[in-house]
Parts: structure tokens; C-alpha cells; sequence
């Protein structure tokens, strides 16, 4: 499910530019294609009617007279705004059919948005998230999902373009003099584009999936064409551009890593994918991608797999008892789904959080080397063999009469996988993420395992394979996830017996954010000793930087 309330906006999230691929509109199709000695300086006239790089009597490459150290007023933040449109359509190729207008607010100014958005959350869909990402084995039950998210959004993001309205919001770090930063204009404007050439807002981002699925057009093309625009500011617009010192995020943002890798992926896979279909076919392929959107995350870590492989629509069978019942979700959906992109970052996350010590997949499989450096336009890598053979999920989240005041849950998580063998790959790293988070197997109970009561992920767990398909069923004890799910932890029928005693469950009210690893855990992998946090740090860094202009 994706929070309604903050779902509308599309974000910007300070893209970082880190190389150079050729693709401007042609020289021919403008009468200010100069070499950047010329550029700007003498503009030619304006011309009898719009044209592509050209917008409210301004060139592309033509100069403007603004100091944009001292913050912009209503006239030099028109000039630039009404610059930048002319690039991006020179970028892009598409003309604009009317100015948005543009506002530079402060980071508390956008803290305060954030909050009043995400404070308008409903209780079921606090619970709902909190399922989720309990479920993912990230956010642990006494945190609150949504302050997590919150907390995200508000420090990670340098502005964000609103479709109801049509307003675009730059977010400066400076809170004297508000700055302009013009590479995130850039994407906030293409984003405004999009939306009135493709009508981007009507696209269905309802789940985590979709939205990540849905973006790998939406921000893969903003991202690429942020690209292209920051390569002609450092060339044939000879460094003219308005570009702060600040930074796009604030000196102490510190984001749950592991859920901004999981909303990172379409701004790494999804220019990639767009970089390489404008270099095959034109921007006019890229423009036809909009009418048949990425269905799945899949078709973008493994663009091959794009229109030739749809996802398989999963359902999740109610078979609980009276005592439980499916959770309904006011003014959402009542189930999310994360796809190949959630499921990877799932399992690779434990290496991060454990600084190297314990990797599902391996730390460095995350990174996309190009030699000694990250890919320019790719930097991030989504693609392992425990979740590459993905083709469908559904998570829905259980609750009693009580879960309101407890936050006592539980959830029925189905998986669709392409063969057998996919299955099988993918549950051997479940199985290591159970033993991870403290999970023991339960010897009287097939397939069945429980977190003890003094780790972050108390809980119990059924996991079960039906060929390509997995079930998890998870509950607060094991005799609860046969309430949950009928036949579920069935008895081990060649087990001679049960002395363990039955658990019973514990009431979790929400407490402040917490990303520590459990400090019981003992599993250890290759570890990377005192030089992960400089790796880690690195990382970091990037995923903040290329986030910046991502979309609420």
C-alpha cells in the first residue's frame, strides 16, 4: 500500500550526475546550437511562435541576469524558471503547454508539509505499514513504519512537483537565504512535462511494487534527462547553471537504509532502462513506453523482460478463524506487494545493517563497478539468483479485535516464483534471514520456526513450498498461525514428541524509531573489517544523492 496522503507528489531526490552520454536534441533542430564560447551572450530574437527551447522569451542557452546567492525574487526566479523549461524541452524534445509555478521553501518549511501529510495517516494504515515492514524483517513491531517513512521523506527529499495542484516545490538547506538548486528544477519541470503529455497521476501506484514499477518510466526518464541537462551545464552551456553549495540534504539526515534501497531502485534500473532504449530507437520509443507503463520492478532490473512477461496477479485465500480476520484499510489498499526490487533488498540488507557480517547476498553484489567507479547511470544493482526468478507477491496483514491497542498482527504472505527451483533458491535465503533475526526451529511443527521473546522480530513463522508457489504465515505465537492460516505448522508427524513449551503472546506498544541490529545474532559471513564503514558511508552518500529529487 502506498500512503495515499504523500503518494500524489512526485519528488525529487537530488540526482547525482556521474558521467557523460551524448543525447540533446540535434543541432539542427535549433537556431542556438553555438559552441559554448557563444553561449548565451547574444541571443537571437524571439521567435513568431513557441518552439522547442524557447519559453516565455528565453533561450536555452541564453544568460540571465540573477544573483542567486542571495536568494531569488519573483523576477529572477521567473527568468530561471521559464530557462530551465527552455532546457529541458531542448533536453527532452517535448514543449511544454504551460508554466508551472515554482516556489523555493526552506527544509523546516518542508518538514512541517511532511508532517501535517503523514499526520493525516489513518489508524489502519499505520497498522497496515507496520505489517509490512515488519514482514520485510526491517522494522521491527514496537517501531512505527510511518515516522520511519516520515523521517525519510523529510530529510531526503530537494523538492517535489504536485499534480492536484500543479505547484512545484524547491527545497533549500539554507534557511536565510532559500537557494535555488537548478538540476532538481530540471526534474520537478520534466515531471510537470509528463504529466501533461503523459498524465503520469492516472498511472495505478497503489503498492510498493507498482509504484516502483510505474517509476521506472516516471523517474527513470526524469532521471536521464536530469543527466543530460547536468552534462550540458558542465559543457555546451559552458557552466552556466544555478547550482548551491548547501547540498541537497541536510547534515544530519540519516534514513532507514534499508527502505530507501528498496524506493532507490527505478532511479537506478529505470534511466538505465531509458538510457538504453534512446540510444536503440529515439526518444519517440521512450514516449510509447508511457502508454504501456513497467508492470512489474522485474521488467526493469531485467529490462528483456519488458512486455514479453507479466506478473502473475496473486490472491491470498482467507482461511483464518473467527478470532482473526484480514485487516481493513481505510482509504487504501489491504495488501502491498514489493516485488523482485523489495524482496532483493530484503535479503541483502542484514550485510549493511550487520556492517558486513552476516550477507544473504553479498554486500558488493549491490553495487554496479564499472573498473574502480559506480556506473554513471546505473549505480545500483537489483538482480540475485535468490530473487530473480520473482513473477508475483501479496502480502495481507492479520488482526484481532485487540491489534489496535497490542499492535499484536500477524500476515499471510503468498509468492509466485517461475519454477520450482526459483522457489526453492529464494526460501534457502528466507531461511537465512529467519536464522538472522534469532529465528529457532520448532521441532513439533513442520516447517515452523519462532523468534524468542527477547529479540526485535518476536514472532512465529510457517513457511511452506507448493512447487513454484511460497506461503509465510506469521503470527505472535505458533499456535496462533493455524488461527491465521488453516494448515498452518501442521505437526511433524516424524517427530517423537514435544517438550517445548507453548508460547504465548506479547503485547508491543509503538516506541521510537530503532535500526540496531539484534545483538544475539551470531551468524557471521566474510565481513569486510574496518573498512566497511568507509564502503558503507560511500554508499550512503550515493543513495542520498540520487534520491534527492525523488518523487513523495
Amino acid at each position: 500500500m502506498r500512503l495515499a496522503v504523500v503518494a500524489v507528489l512526485l519528488l525529487a531526490v537530488a540526482v547525482v550526475s556521474i558521467g557523460a552520454v551524448g543525447g540533446t536534441v540535434p543541432a539542427s533542430e535549433s537556431p542556438l546550437a553555438q559552441s559554448s564560447n557563444d553561449t548565451a551572450n547574444e541571443a537571437p530574437p524571439d521567435p513568431e511562435a513557441d518552439r522547442l527551447g524557447w519559453e516565455d522569451g528565453r533561450w536555452y542557452n541564453e544568460s540571465i541576469d540573477v544573483t542567486p546567492e542571495d536568494g531569488l525574487n519573483d523576477t529572477e526566479l521567473d527568468l530561471v524558471v521559464a530557462r530551465g523549461m527552455a532546457r529541458v524541452e531542448h533536453v527532452r524534445g517535448l514543449e511544454f503547454e504551460e508554466t508551472p509555478p515554482v516556489e523555493v521553501i526552506s527544509r523546516d518549511e518542508f518538514r512541517e508539509e511532511t508532517g501535517s501529510r503523514y499526520g493525516n495517516v489513518t489508524e489502519s494504515q499505520r497498522l497496515a505499514e507496520n505489517v509490512y515492514y515488519e514482514a520485510l524483517l526491517m522494522v521491527d513491531e514496537s517501531t512505527d513504519a510511518v515516522g520511519v517513512q516520515q523521517s525519510n521523506t523529510a530529510g531526503g527529499v530537494g523538492g517535489y512537483y504536485d499534480p492536484a495542484s500543479g505547484e512545484i516545490k524547491i527545497v533549500s538547506e539554507n534557511t536565510d537565504t532559500p537557494q535555488m538548486n537548478e538540476i532538481t528544477l530540471s526534474q520537478e519541470l520534466f515531471h510537470a512535462l509528463q504529466d501533461q503529455k503523459f498524465n503520469i497521476s492516472s498511472f495505478n501506484q497503489s503498492t510498493q511494487e507498482l509504484h516502483n514499477a510505474r517509476d521506472g518510466i516516471i523517474e527513470g526518464d526524469g532521471n536521464y534527462v536530469d543527466y543530460l541537462y547536468q552534462q550540458s551545464c558542465e559543457n555546451e552551456w559552458d557552466g552556466e547553471c544555478i547550482m548551491p553549495e548547501d547540498g541537497g540534504t541536510p547534515s544530519d539526515f540519516d534514513p532507514h537504509f534499508g527502505l530507501y534501497q528498496i524506493q532507490l531502485q527505478p532511479y537506478s534500473d529505470g534511466p538505465a532502462f531509458v538510457s538504453d532504449l534512446h540510444e536503440e530507437e529515439g526518444w519517440e520509443a521512450v514516449n510509447e513506453v508511457y502508454e504501456n507503463p513497467p508492470a512489474s520492478t522485474e521488467q526493469t532490473i531485467h529490462p528483456d523482460k519488458y512486455g514479453a512477461d507479466a506478473p502473475t496477479n496473486v490472491t491470498v485465500e482467507d482461511t483464518s478463524s473467527e478470532d482473526w480476520r484480514p485487516l481493513d484499510v481505510a482509504n487504501g489498499t489491504d495488501y502491498e506487494s514489493f516485488g523482485e526490487a523489495g524482496l532483493y533488498v530484503t535479503l541483502w540488507y542484514p550485510g549493511y545493517e550487520s556492517q558486513g557480517q552476516t550477507q544473504i547476498i553479498e554486500y558488493n553484489n549491490h553495487l554496479n563497478l564499472d573498473g574502480q567507479s559506480l556506473d554513471e547511470i546505473d549505480p545500483y544493482n537489483y538482480d540475485h539468483p535468490y530473487t530473480a526468478g520473482w513473477d508475483g507477491d501479496r502480502l495481507v496483514p492479520y488482526v484481532t479485535d485487540d491489534s489496535f491497542e497490542t499492535n499484536e498482527t500477524g500476515y499471510v504472505y503468498e509468492m509466485v516464483w517461475d519454477s520450482e527451483d526459483d522457489a526453492t533458491e529464494f526460501l534457502d535465503g528466507y531461511e537465512q534471514l529467519l536464522e538472522y533475526r534469532g529465528a529457532e526451529p520448532i521441532q513439533a511443527n513442520e516447517s515452523t520456526y519462532r523468534i524468542a521473546d527477547s529479540e526485535r522480530f518476536d514472532d512465529a513463522f510457517y513457511v511452506e513450498q507448493d512447487g513454484a508457489n511460497v506461503t509465510i504465515v506469521n503470527a505472535p505465537t505458533v499456535e496462533a498461525l493455524s488461527d491465521i492460516r488453516a494448515g498452518a505448522a501442521p505437526a511433524d508427524e516424524t517427530d517423537p514428541g514435544d517438550d517445548t513449551p507453548a508460547d504465548e503472546p506479547t503485547d508491543t506498544q509503538t516506541d521510537e524509531p530503532t535500526d540496531s541490529p539484534s545483538e544475539t545474532t551470531t551468524e557471521t559471513g566474510d565481513g569486510f573489517g574496518p573498512g566497511f564503514g568507509v564502503l558503507a558511508a560511500a554508499l550512503a552518500t550515493i543513495a542520498v544523492a540520487l534520491v534527492a529529487a525523488r518523487r513523495l
